[in-house]
Protein backbone atom coordinates (compact mmCIF):
# COMPACT_ATOMS: atom_id res chain seq x y z
CA UNK A 1 0.00 0.00 0.00
CA UNK A 2 2.81 2.32 1.02
CA UNK A 3 4.13 2.35 -2.47
CA UNK A 4 1.03 2.71 -3.98
CA UNK A 5 0.76 6.29 -1.83
CA UNK A 6 3.45 7.34 -2.77
CA UNK A 7 3.34 7.21 -6.49
CA UNK A 8 -0.32 8.60 -6.59
CA UNK A 9 1.35 11.90 -4.48
CA UNK A 10 4.34 11.75 -7.11
CA UNK A 11 1.23 12.84 -9.67
CA UNK A 12 1.76 16.39 -8.34
CA UNK A 13 5.36 16.48 -8.53
CA UNK A 14 5.53 17.66 -11.83
CA UNK A 15 1.78 18.61 -12.75
CA UNK A 16 0.37 21.26 -14.26
CA UNK A 17 -1.94 23.43 -12.16
CA UNK A 18 -4.76 25.49 -13.11
CA UNK A 19 -3.80 27.92 -16.30
CA UNK A 20 -4.97 30.57 -18.15
CA UNK A 21 -5.84 29.96 -22.30
CA UNK A 22 -3.18 30.50 -24.35
CA UNK A 23 -3.37 31.22 -28.54
CA UNK A 24 -4.37 27.62 -29.73
CA UNK A 25 -1.96 26.31 -31.79
CA UNK A 26 -3.22 23.62 -34.61
CA UNK A 27 -0.48 20.30 -34.95
CA UNK A 28 -0.29 17.38 -34.35
CA UNK A 29 -1.95 13.71 -35.69
CA UNK A 30 -5.60 14.50 -34.41
CA UNK A 31 -5.38 17.33 -37.01
CA UNK A 32 -6.03 14.46 -38.90
CA UNK A 33 -9.25 13.98 -37.89
CA UNK A 34 -10.42 16.51 -39.98
CA UNK A 35 -14.21 16.13 -39.77
CA UNK A 36 -17.20 14.63 -38.73
CA UNK A 37 -18.63 14.85 -35.29
CA UNK A 38 -18.18 13.94 -31.26
CA UNK A 39 -20.95 13.53 -29.00
CA UNK A 40 -19.33 14.36 -25.24
CA UNK A 41 -20.47 13.79 -21.93
CA UNK A 42 -18.54 15.29 -19.56
CA UNK A 43 -19.47 17.60 -16.16
CA UNK A 44 -21.37 20.02 -16.13
CA UNK A 45 -18.88 23.45 -16.06
CA UNK A 46 -16.06 21.46 -17.55
CA UNK A 47 -16.39 22.84 -21.47
CA UNK A 48 -16.80 26.08 -22.67
CA UNK A 49 -17.95 27.35 -26.01
CA UNK A 50 -14.71 29.18 -26.58
CA UNK A 51 -13.13 25.38 -26.32
CA UNK A 52 -15.79 23.66 -28.59
CA UNK A 53 -14.92 26.31 -31.41
CA UNK A 54 -10.71 26.01 -30.62
CA UNK A 55 -11.08 22.52 -31.33
CA UNK A 56 -13.18 22.73 -34.22
CA UNK A 57 -11.48 25.32 -35.70
CA UNK A 58 -8.49 23.01 -35.27
CA UNK A 59 -10.10 19.89 -36.45
CA UNK A 60 -13.30 20.34 -37.99
CA UNK A 61 -14.79 18.27 -35.94
CA UNK A 62 -18.06 19.63 -34.25
CA UNK A 63 -19.37 18.49 -30.43
CA UNK A 64 -22.21 17.86 -29.11
CA UNK A 65 -21.83 18.36 -25.40
CA UNK A 66 -23.94 17.40 -22.71
CA UNK A 67 -23.35 18.00 -19.24
CA UNK A 68 -24.17 16.29 -15.97
CA UNK A 69 -23.68 16.67 -11.80
CA UNK A 70 -22.75 13.37 -10.18
CA UNK A 71 -20.67 10.28 -11.06
CA UNK A 72 -23.95 8.22 -10.40
CA UNK A 73 -26.26 10.71 -13.29
CA UNK A 74 -23.55 9.75 -15.90
CA UNK A 75 -23.47 5.67 -14.96
CA UNK A 76 -27.28 5.82 -15.05
CA UNK A 77 -26.89 7.47 -18.34
CA UNK A 78 -24.64 4.93 -19.84
CA UNK A 79 -26.61 2.22 -17.95
CA UNK A 80 -29.73 3.03 -19.51
CA UNK A 81 -28.30 3.40 -22.75
CA UNK A 82 -26.45 0.05 -22.51
CA UNK A 83 -23.06 2.16 -23.28
CA UNK A 84 -24.01 3.75 -25.99
CA UNK A 85 -25.37 7.58 -27.27
CA UNK A 86 -21.80 8.94 -26.52
CA UNK A 87 -18.70 9.43 -28.41
CA UNK A 88 -17.09 10.17 -25.10
CA UNK A 89 -17.13 10.28 -21.73
CA UNK A 90 -15.23 11.95 -18.63
CA UNK A 91 -15.77 9.25 -15.51
CA UNK A 92 -13.89 9.99 -12.43
CA UNK A 93 -10.71 7.58 -12.56
CA UNK A 94 -11.82 5.45 -9.26
CA UNK A 95 -15.18 4.61 -10.93
CA UNK A 96 -13.48 3.69 -13.74
CA UNK A 97 -14.05 0.10 -12.63
CA UNK A 98 -17.80 0.26 -12.22
CA UNK A 99 -17.85 0.95 -15.99
CA UNK A 100 -15.67 -1.76 -16.60
CA UNK A 101 -17.43 -4.27 -14.99
CA UNK A 102 -21.14 -3.12 -16.11
CA UNK A 103 -19.11 -3.50 -20.01
CA UNK A 104 -20.22 0.22 -21.16
CA UNK A 105 -16.56 1.32 -22.02
CA UNK A 106 -13.94 -0.11 -24.35
CA UNK A 107 -10.19 -0.59 -24.03
CA UNK A 108 -8.15 2.49 -25.41
CA UNK A 109 -5.81 1.87 -28.28
CA UNK A 110 -3.17 3.59 -26.64
CA UNK A 111 -1.02 3.38 -29.92
CA UNK A 112 -3.87 6.45 -30.77
CA UNK A 113 -3.03 8.43 -28.24
CA UNK A 114 -0.15 11.10 -27.55
CA UNK A 115 1.21 10.17 -24.42
CA UNK A 116 4.17 12.78 -24.69
CA UNK A 117 1.50 15.35 -23.77
CA UNK A 118 0.73 13.94 -20.75
CA UNK A 119 2.63 14.37 -17.79
CA UNK A 120 4.23 11.28 -16.70
CA UNK A 121 3.71 10.58 -13.21
CA UNK A 122 -0.27 11.11 -13.95
CA UNK A 123 0.26 8.04 -16.33
CA UNK A 124 2.01 6.04 -13.97
CA UNK A 125 0.06 6.79 -11.31
CA UNK A 126 -3.23 6.09 -12.94
CA UNK A 127 -2.87 2.69 -13.46
CA UNK A 128 -3.11 2.15 -9.77
CA UNK A 129 -6.09 4.58 -9.31
CA UNK A 130 -8.70 2.35 -11.50
CA UNK A 131 -7.63 3.23 -15.44
CA UNK A 132 -5.99 -0.19 -15.92
CA UNK A 133 -8.47 -2.95 -15.35
CA UNK A 134 -7.40 -6.87 -15.93
CA UNK A 135 -4.41 -5.39 -17.84
CA UNK A 136 -6.68 -3.13 -20.07
CA UNK A 137 -6.50 0.96 -20.09
CA UNK A 138 -9.38 2.28 -20.17
CA UNK A 139 -9.10 5.49 -19.37
CA UNK A 140 -6.82 8.53 -20.83
CA UNK A 141 -5.87 10.93 -16.88
CA UNK A 142 -6.91 14.62 -18.33
CA UNK A 143 -7.13 16.05 -14.83
CA UNK A 144 -7.18 15.97 -11.03
CA UNK A 145 -8.66 17.78 -8.00
CA UNK A 146 -9.66 18.07 -4.44
CA UNK A 147 -12.09 18.25 -2.20
CA UNK A 148 -10.97 20.16 1.20
CA UNK A 149 -12.25 22.66 3.62
CA UNK A 150 -13.43 26.56 1.75
CA UNK A 151 -14.20 29.19 4.00
CA UNK A 152 -15.10 32.33 4.33
CA UNK A 153 -12.25 34.44 5.41
CA UNK A 154 -14.25 36.98 6.62
CA UNK A 155 -16.19 34.93 9.59
CA UNK A 156 -13.45 32.14 9.75
CA UNK A 157 -9.37 31.62 10.13
CA UNK A 158 -8.47 28.34 9.86
CA UNK A 159 -4.32 27.34 9.67
CA UNK A 160 -3.11 24.39 8.18
CA UNK A 161 -1.39 22.08 10.53
CA UNK A 162 -4.47 22.58 12.47
CA UNK A 163 -7.41 23.11 10.19
CA UNK A 164 -9.50 19.87 10.22
CA UNK A 165 -12.97 17.75 9.27
CA UNK A 166 -13.52 18.19 12.80
CA UNK A 167 -13.79 22.21 12.29
CA UNK A 168 -17.38 21.30 10.57
CA UNK A 169 -18.70 19.71 13.33
CA UNK A 170 -18.40 22.22 16.10
CA UNK A 171 -21.61 23.51 17.45
CA UNK A 172 -20.89 26.88 17.26
CA UNK A 173 -21.43 26.31 13.61
CA UNK A 174 -25.22 25.44 13.63
CA UNK A 175 -26.60 26.07 10.56
CA UNK A 176 -23.57 27.27 8.83
CA UNK A 177 -21.81 24.77 7.42
CA UNK A 178 -22.57 22.82 3.75
CA UNK A 179 -21.16 18.88 2.68
CA UNK A 180 -22.07 16.49 0.86
CA UNK A 181 -23.33 13.66 1.96
CA UNK A 182 -20.84 10.24 0.74
CA UNK A 183 -17.80 12.09 1.14
CA UNK A 184 -18.36 14.23 3.92
CA UNK A 185 -18.90 10.80 5.90
CA UNK A 186 -15.14 10.25 4.75
CA UNK A 187 -13.63 13.18 5.85
CA UNK A 188 -15.16 12.09 9.23
CA UNK A 189 -14.05 8.64 8.77
CA UNK A 190 -10.13 10.18 8.73
CA UNK A 191 -10.47 12.47 11.52
CA UNK A 192 -11.82 9.60 13.94
CA UNK A 193 -9.29 7.58 12.34
CA UNK A 194 -6.69 10.06 13.29
CA UNK A 195 -7.77 9.70 16.83
CA UNK A 196 -8.10 6.36 17.07
CA UNK A 197 -11.81 5.62 16.93
CA UNK A 198 -12.94 3.56 13.75
CA UNK A 199 -12.59 0.06 14.84
CA UNK A 200 -10.57 -0.89 11.29
CA UNK A 201 -8.00 0.57 9.19
CA UNK A 202 -10.22 3.34 6.74
CA UNK A 203 -8.69 1.96 3.96
CA UNK A 204 -10.06 -1.54 4.63
CA UNK A 205 -13.88 0.19 4.10
CA UNK A 206 -12.67 -0.47 0.45
CA UNK A 207 -11.89 -3.59 0.32
CA UNK A 208 -14.51 -5.85 2.60
CA UNK A 209 -17.95 -5.38 3.16
CA UNK A 210 -17.87 -5.94 7.12
CA UNK A 211 -14.95 -3.66 7.79
CA UNK A 212 -16.79 -1.13 5.61
CA UNK A 213 -20.07 -2.12 7.56
CA UNK A 214 -17.98 -1.65 10.82
CA UNK A 215 -16.17 1.52 10.25
CA UNK A 216 -19.35 3.31 8.58
CA UNK A 217 -21.57 2.33 11.43
CA UNK A 218 -19.22 4.35 13.91
CA UNK A 219 -19.01 7.25 11.53
CA UNK A 220 -22.53 7.44 10.56
CA UNK A 221 -23.74 7.76 14.37
CA UNK A 222 -21.01 10.71 14.59
CA UNK A 223 -22.35 12.46 11.70
CA UNK A 224 -25.81 12.11 12.76
CA UNK A 225 -25.01 13.18 16.35
CA UNK A 226 -23.35 16.55 14.58
CA UNK A 227 -25.83 16.74 11.72
CA UNK A 228 -27.03 20.29 13.44
CA UNK A 229 -24.31 22.00 11.98
CA UNK A 230 -25.33 21.14 8.63
CA UNK A 231 -27.58 24.45 6.65
CA UNK A 232 -27.11 22.55 3.16
CA UNK A 233 -25.94 19.53 1.42
CA UNK A 234 -24.67 20.09 -1.83
CA UNK A 235 -24.15 17.24 -4.72
CA UNK A 236 -22.85 19.63 -7.66
CA UNK A 237 -20.77 22.66 -7.98
CA UNK A 238 -23.97 25.08 -8.36
CA UNK A 239 -25.40 23.97 -5.13
CA UNK A 240 -22.09 24.08 -3.28
CA UNK A 241 -21.28 27.38 -4.58
CA UNK A 242 -25.15 28.68 -3.70
CA UNK A 243 -24.72 27.51 -0.65
CA UNK A 244 -21.65 30.51 0.41
CA UNK A 245 -23.65 33.22 -2.04
CA UNK A 246 -27.22 32.94 -0.38
CA UNK A 247 -28.08 30.04 2.14
CA UNK A 248 -25.40 31.69 4.62
CA UNK A 249 -23.09 29.14 4.84
CA UNK A 250 -19.42 29.98 6.12
CA UNK A 251 -17.79 26.91 6.10
CA UNK A 252 -18.09 22.96 3.69
CA UNK A 253 -16.03 20.71 2.70
CA UNK A 254 -16.28 21.13 -1.38
CA UNK A 255 -13.92 20.76 -4.63
CA UNK A 256 -10.94 23.07 -4.80
CA UNK A 257 -13.06 24.94 -8.30
CA UNK A 258 -15.88 25.90 -5.93
CA UNK A 259 -13.54 27.97 -3.98
CA UNK A 260 -11.88 28.98 -6.99
CA UNK A 261 -14.79 30.08 -9.08
CA UNK A 262 -16.75 31.50 -5.64
CA UNK A 263 -13.00 33.42 -4.71
CA UNK A 264 -12.77 34.72 -8.44
CA UNK A 265 -16.33 36.32 -8.17
CA UNK A 266 -15.08 38.41 -5.47
CA UNK A 267 -16.61 36.75 -2.60
CA UNK A 268 -14.22 36.33 0.59
CA UNK A 269 -13.49 32.67 -0.05
CA UNK A 270 -10.31 30.58 0.99
CA UNK A 271 -9.50 27.15 0.72
CA UNK A 272 -7.25 24.63 2.52
CA UNK A 273 -6.30 20.99 2.85
CA UNK A 274 -7.13 19.94 6.49
CA UNK A 275 -4.59 17.86 8.70
CA UNK A 276 -5.97 14.63 7.63
CA UNK A 277 -5.23 15.72 4.12
CA UNK A 278 -7.23 16.55 1.08
CA UNK A 279 -9.44 14.10 -0.41
CA UNK A 280 -7.51 13.53 -4.34
CA UNK A 281 -9.29 12.46 -7.12
CA UNK A 282 -8.26 11.88 -11.01
CA UNK A 283 -10.32 11.99 -14.22
CA UNK A 284 -10.06 11.73 -17.58
CA UNK A 285 -11.43 10.54 -20.83
CA UNK A 286 -13.11 7.18 -21.80
CA UNK A 287 -15.07 5.54 -25.09
CA UNK A 288 -18.30 3.83 -24.19
CA UNK A 289 -18.59 0.74 -26.12
CA UNK A 290 -21.44 2.09 -28.49
CA UNK A 291 -19.13 5.05 -29.69
CA UNK A 292 -19.85 5.41 -33.62
CA UNK A 293 -17.38 8.53 -33.89
CA UNK A 294 -13.92 6.58 -32.56
CA UNK A 295 -11.36 8.40 -34.64
CA UNK A 296 -13.20 12.11 -33.56
CA UNK A 297 -12.96 10.53 -29.58
CA UNK A 298 -8.84 10.27 -30.23
CA UNK A 299 -9.06 13.69 -31.79
CA UNK A 300 -10.61 15.11 -28.99
CA UNK A 301 -8.49 13.25 -25.94
CA UNK A 302 -4.87 14.18 -28.28
CA UNK A 303 -6.49 18.00 -28.07
CA UNK A 304 -6.96 18.05 -24.55
CA UNK A 305 -3.30 17.55 -23.84
CA UNK A 306 -1.58 19.93 -25.56
CA UNK A 307 -0.60 22.86 -23.07
CA UNK A 308 -3.15 25.12 -25.07
CA UNK A 309 -5.60 23.43 -24.76
CA UNK A 310 -4.83 22.33 -20.82
CA UNK A 311 -4.45 25.83 -19.69
CA UNK A 312 -7.87 26.76 -21.55
CA UNK A 313 -9.39 23.50 -20.22
CA UNK A 314 -8.14 24.69 -16.71
CA UNK A 315 -8.59 28.04 -16.65
CA UNK A 316 -12.47 27.88 -17.49
CA UNK A 317 -13.25 24.21 -15.45
CA UNK A 318 -11.22 25.63 -11.98
CA UNK A 319 -9.25 21.90 -12.07
CA UNK A 320 -5.94 21.00 -12.60
CA UNK A 321 -4.66 19.49 -16.08
CA UNK A 322 -2.30 16.73 -16.95
CA UNK A 323 -0.83 18.53 -20.25
CA UNK A 324 2.58 18.83 -20.12
CA UNK A 325 3.79 22.66 -20.40
CA UNK A 326 0.47 23.89 -19.62
CA UNK A 327 1.65 25.48 -15.85
CA UNK A 328 3.55 28.03 -18.08
CA UNK A 329 0.43 30.18 -18.81
CA UNK A 330 -0.24 29.89 -14.99
CA UNK A 331 -1.33 33.91 -13.38
CA UNK A 332 0.02 34.69 -10.54
CA UNK A 333 -3.77 34.96 -8.52
CA UNK A 334 -3.75 30.97 -9.64
CA UNK A 335 -0.51 29.97 -8.53
CA UNK A 336 -1.30 32.24 -5.04
CA UNK A 337 -4.30 30.13 -4.36
CA UNK A 338 -2.86 26.91 -5.25
CA UNK A 339 0.17 27.82 -2.82
CA UNK A 340 -2.42 29.38 0.08
CA UNK A 341 -4.54 25.89 -0.27
CA UNK A 342 -1.62 23.44 -0.17
CA UNK A 343 0.96 24.97 2.14
CA UNK A 344 3.32 22.98 3.73
CA UNK A 345 3.19 19.17 3.21
CA UNK A 346 -0.08 19.46 2.56
CA UNK A 347 0.89 17.80 -1.29
CA UNK A 348 2.14 14.96 0.18
CA UNK A 349 -0.34 14.62 2.59
CA UNK A 350 -3.23 13.89 0.01
CA UNK A 351 -5.91 11.44 0.35
CA UNK A 352 -6.38 9.55 -2.70
CA UNK A 353 -9.72 8.19 -3.52
CA UNK A 354 -9.31 4.27 -3.84
CA UNK A 355 -11.15 2.12 -6.68
CA UNK A 356 -14.77 2.07 -5.50
CA UNK A 357 -16.00 -1.31 -6.48
CA UNK A 358 -19.89 -1.30 -7.13
CA UNK A 359 -20.51 -2.82 -3.73
CA UNK A 360 -18.52 -0.46 -2.14
CA UNK A 361 -20.82 2.36 -4.26
CA UNK A 362 -23.90 0.72 -3.20
CA UNK A 363 -23.05 0.57 0.91
CA UNK A 364 -22.03 3.65 0.48
CA UNK A 365 -25.27 4.95 -0.93
CA UNK A 366 -26.99 3.33 2.32
CA UNK A 367 -25.02 4.97 4.64
CA UNK A 368 -25.07 8.32 2.93
CA UNK A 369 -29.58 8.33 2.70
CA UNK A 370 -29.22 7.56 6.46
CA UNK A 371 -27.07 10.39 6.74
CA UNK A 372 -29.26 12.67 4.50
CA UNK A 373 -32.98 11.65 5.77
CA UNK A 374 -31.96 10.98 9.86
Amino acid sequence: MTSQVYSRRAILRGAATVALAAPFVARGSWARASSGELRLAAWAGYISPEMLEAFEKATGIKTTYTPYGTNEEILSMMRVNQGGGFDAIWPALDRVPNYVEDMLIQPIDESRVEWDRCIDSAIKSSETLGAVVNGKRYQVPTDWGTEALTFNTEKLSLEYGTASYADLWQPELAGKVTVRGHSALVGIALWLEREGKLPRPFLDSFKDADAMRANYDVILAEAIARKKTIAQFWSNQNEAQGAFRTNGCILGQTWDSTAAGLKEEGQPISYLAPREGALSWMEGISLPVGSENVEQAYAFINWMLTPEAGAMYASHAKVNTTAKGADAFLPQEMKTFFQTAYPGDAIDNLWWWPVQENWFVELRGEYQDRFLSA
